[in-house]
C-alpha cells in the first residue's frame, strides 16, 4: 500500500465517507476557489459514509477539497466526479484499517513521515496570521536595502571556454593554435579535437564547446564556478577583451587551460525598486525562522533534550560504491530498529516481518 495514502488515514487528513448526494454538492460549492469553506458544525458532522467502525463526514470531504489547489477542485464539479473523490476516500480507510490491522503503522519510517506532519501541521498553525511581503512597511524594506548595500551590488561576471589539456608542451601548441582562431566556432572546432575534458564532447553547437560558464572576480565567493579552478579564474580577469585569450595556458589542478574570453557582463548595482521585491521576501522568511526557533526554543527548555553521544558515533554510512553493488550502510542493529534507514533501500527494515 502506497505510504502516503497509509499517512493521511492514520492522521485524519482526509477522513472517512458514505453517499449522501446532496452532501457531496453543498461540499463541492467552492470548486475553483480560493478562500476556505466555513461549514457550521451541524452540517460538517453530517455522515456521508460509514467504513466499518468509522464515518466519512461532510466536514472530512470538505477538507480533502480544501487540501487541493484550485485547479484540481475543477475536477470535481461534477456530481459522478465528487462520487469518485468519496470513493478515493473510502479506498482510502478500508486501505488504512487494513495497514493498521497488519501493524504496519508501527513501522519506524511511517512513524517518522507522521511525526514530519504533524510537525509541519505544527508550525504552519503558527505562522497563521503572519506578515506576507506586501504587509511590511515601507520604512522597513528601505532600511535593509540602505544598511546591505553591497548585497545588491552585482559584480562584472564573465563567460570562459576552455580547451583542457594534460600536459605543458601540448598545452603551448594548442595555444598557438587558439590565437589564431578567428572565432567561437573555430576556438569549438580545437576544443573538440584536442581538450581531455569529457564534457568537451557533449552535444552543444561548436560555438559553445568548452564553455565553463560564468565568473565573477576572484574573491567574490558568488560567483565560484566549480568547473572554472582558482587560477583560471584569475587569469579571465585578466583578459582585456571578449573573443581574447589568455597570453598563457594556466596550471591548475594538474591540468593546463586554454583559456578565452567569450563574454563580458558589466557589473550592476541594483535600484531600491529593482531589489524591493527580494527585500520583502527575505525579511518574510527571516520573521518566520524567528518565529520557528522561538517556538523550538520554548519546547526545548519544556522538554529537556540529551544526546547520546557515544551511540551517535556508532553510526557509518557508506556513500560509496558498495551502496550501488548492493551493501547497505554499516549501522548497527540497535539503530536499524530504532528506524535509521537502511543506505541501500532507503528505508528502515521492519524487523516484525
Amino acid at each position: 500500500m502506497p505510504r502516503r495514502l497509509l499517512l493521511a488515514a492514520l492522521l485524519g487528513l482526509a477522513g472517512l465517507m458514505g453517499c449522501n448526494d446532496r452532501a457531496l454538492e453543498v461540499a463541492a460549492r467552492s470548486d475553483g476557489g480560493k478562500s476556505s469553506i466555513s461549514l457550521p458544525p451541524e452540517q460538517a458532522a453530517r455522515v456521508l459514509a460509514r467504513v466499518g467502525e468509522h464515518t466519512i463526514t461532510l466536514g472530512d470531504y470538505v477538507a480533502a477539497l480544501e487540501h487541493m489547489d484550485q485547479f484540481d477542485r475543477m475536477r470535481y464539479q461534477s456530481p459522478e466526479r465528487r462520487k469518485e473523490l468519496l470513493n478515493e476516500m473510502i479506498d482510502l480507510e478500508l486501505l488504512a484499517n487494513e495497514a493498521r490491522q497488519k501493524g504496519y503503522d508501527q513501522d519506524p519510517l511511517a512513524q517518522q513521515e507522521i511525526r514530519g506532519i504533524l510537525r509541519d501541521s505544527m508550525l504552519q498553525q503558527a505562522r497563521k496570521g503572519a506578515a506576507t511581503p506586501a504587509d511590511l512597511p515601507d520604512a522597513e524594506v528601505h532600511a535593509y536595502y540602505d544598511t546591505h548595500r553591497d548585497e545588491f551590488r552585482d559584480p562584472e561576471r564573465r563567460r570562459i571556454s576552455a580547451v583542457v589539456l594534460r600536459d605543458p608542451a601540448t598545452a603551448n601548441q594548442v595555444l598557438d593554435a587558439a590565437k589564431k582562431a578567428a572565432d567561437a566556432s573555430k576556438f569549438g572546432e580545437l576544443v573538440r579535437a584536442k581538450s581531455t575534458d569529457p564534457q568537451a564532447k557533449a552535444n552543444v553547437p561548436v560555438d559553445l564547446a568548452g564553455d565553463l560558464g560564468m565568473v565573477s572576480p576572484p574573491g567574490d565567493a558568488r560567483g565560484e564556478n566549480s568547473r572554472v579552478p582558482e587560477a583560471v579564474r584569475t587569469a579571465a580577469f585578466q583578459i582585456p577583451n571578449a573573443g581574447d585569450v589568455a597570453p598563457q595556458a594556466v596550471a591548475a589542478d594538474g591540468k593546463f587551460y586554454v583559456v578565452r574570453l567569450t563574454q563580458k557582463l558589466a557589473g550592476h548595482d541594483r535600484t531600491y525598486a529593482e531589489a524591493e521585491r527580494s527585500i520583502r521576501v527575505k525579511l518574510v522568511q527571516d520573521k518566520l525562522a524567528a518565529r520557528d526557533l522561538e517556538i523550538l526554543t520554548t519546547l526545548r527548555a519544556e522538554y529537556p533534550v540529551t544526546i547520546n553521544e557515544a551511540a551517535l558515533s556508532t553510526v557509518h554510512v557508506d556513500t560509496g560504491d558498495a551502496g550501488a553493488a548492493g551493501g547497505g550502510a554499516d549501522l548497527p542493529a540497535a539503530m536499524l530498529d530504532a528506524g535509521v534507514p537502511d543506505a541501500h533501500h532507503g528505508r528502515a527494515p521492519n524487523r516484525r516481518r
